[in-house]
C-alpha cells in the first residue's frame, strides 16, 4: 500500500494546565522547605551565639580566678572584700529547689496524667485539662508571691522555725508551675499506648488498676521519663519565683527550711545594674551562667539516653 505512513506517537504530554499546577506545587514546596531550613538555622545560630558570648566572658573571668577554686569553693561573696568565688552554695541552692519541686510535680503530674488518660470521663477531661493548663499561663512572679504570702505562712504554722524566705517554699511553687507540663506529657504518653495491649490484659482477667500499673505505665515509660526530665529542667531554669520565695543568701546547706540563693536568682540580682560592666562581679554572671548551661546540657544528654533505653525495652 502506497501513500504517507502514519506519524509515530511519542510519550503523552501533560496538558498545559497540569504542568502549570505542577510547577506551582514545586515552587510552594521549595518555599516551605527553605522557610523551615531558615528557621532551623536561626535556632542553631542562636544557640551558637549564646554559647559563644557565655564562653568568651567566662574565659575572661577564669583567666583571673582558678576554675578549680570556683567549682570547689564553699563561700560565695563576690561583692565583699576580699571577694570569694566558690560557686557550690549557688549550685546547692539550685539543686535543693529542684529536688523539692520534683517531689511535688513528678508524682502529682503522673497521677493527674494517668487519671486524665485512663479514668476521667470525657466531660470531666474536657473541663479539667484546660483548667490545669491555665496554671502554665500564670506569670512566674505571681507564683513567687504565692510562695511568699501563702505557702510560707502555712509552712510556718507547721514548722515555726522556718525562715520567711526558704528553699521549701520556692521548690513547692516551682513544682506547682511544672505540674501542667508533667501532667500533659504523661497523659499523652499514656494515651499513646496501643489499645490492643489493654484489651489483651483485660482478656486475661486483669482489673483496671492492674492494667494501668503493670501494662500502661511501663509501656509509656519513655514518655513519662521525658516528662520528668523536662520538669527538672524547668525547675533548674526558673528565676523569678525562686528569687522572691527562696531568698538571696548563698548558703551551702541541705536544709530546705533555710534561706538560699539559686544560680538564676544570683544572675538576676547582679544584672539589676549594681555591678559595673567589666568588673569581676559582672563577669561572675557569665561564669555562673555557663556552669548552669553545662549542668542543663548534661541533664538533657542523660535524659536522652534514658529515653532511648526505655523505648528499646518496651517497643
Amino acid at each position: 500500500m502506497g501513500g504517507a505512513s502514519e506519524p509515530t506517537l511519542g510519550p503523552a504530554r501533560p496538558p498545559a494546565f497540569a504542568a502549570k499546577r505542577w510547577d506551582t506545587r514545586r515552587l510552594s514546596e521549595g518555599v516551605a522547605r527553605g522557610a523551615c531550613f531558615l528557621c532551623a538555622l536561626a535556632c542553631v545560630l542562636s544557640t551558637v551565639g549564646i554559647v559563644f558570648v557565655l564562653a568568651r566572658e567566662a574565659f575572661v573571668f577564669f583567666q583571673a580566678h582558678s576554675p578549680v577554686s570556683f567549682l570547689t569553693g564553699t563561700t560565695w561573696t563576690p561583692a565583699a572584700e576580699p571577694a570569694q568565688y566558690g560557686v557550690l552554695p549557688l549550685v546547692c541552692g539550685t539543686l535543693l529547689v529542684t529536688a523539692v519541686s520534683a517531689l511535688v510535680s513528678v508524682p502529682l503530674g503522673l497521677l493527674v496524667g494517668v487519671y486524665l488518660a485512663e479514668y476521667a470521663p470525657f466531660n470531666v477531661r474536657r473541663v479539667l485539662k484546660p483548667a490545669l493548663e491555665l496554671l502554665a499561663g500564670i506569670p512566674s512572679v505571681v507564683f513567687g508571691y504565692l510562695g511568699l504570702n501563702l505557702v510560707t505562712p502555712v509552712l510556718q504554722t507547721v514548722f515555726p522555725e522556718i525562715s520567711s524566705t526558704n528553699a521549701l517554699s520556692g521548690g513547692i511553687v516551682v513544682g506547682i508551675m511544672a505540674l501542667p507540663l508533667v501532667a500533659s506529657l504523661c497523659q499523652d504518653a499514656v494515651a499513646a499506648v496501643p489499645k490492643a495491649m489493654r484489651e489483651a490484659a483485660y482478656g486475661l482477667g486483669s482489673t483496671k488498676a492492674e492494667v494501668t500499673a503493670k501494662i500502661v505505665i511501663p509501656s509509656a515509660l519513655s514518655g513519662i521519663v521525658a516528662a520528668f526530665i523536662l520538669a527538672v529542667s524547668r525547675a533548674i531554669g526558673e528565676t523569678m519565683a525562686v528569687t522572691i520565695a527562696a531568698g538571696a543568701t548563698p548558703k551551702l546547706t541541705l536544709n530546705p527550711a533555710e534561706e538560699i540563693q539559686t544560680m538564676t536568682a544570683y544572675i538576676v540580682n547582679v544584672s539589676k545594674g549594681d555591678a559595673s560592666r567589666g568588673s569581676p562581679e559582672y563577669q561572675t554572671i557569665f561564669a555562673v551562667g555557663i556552669t548552669l548551661f553545662i549542668m542543663t546540657l548534661v541533664m538533657n544528654l542523660v535524659a536522652q539516653k534514658l529515653v532511648r533505653r526505655f523505648r528499646r525495652g518496651y517497643a
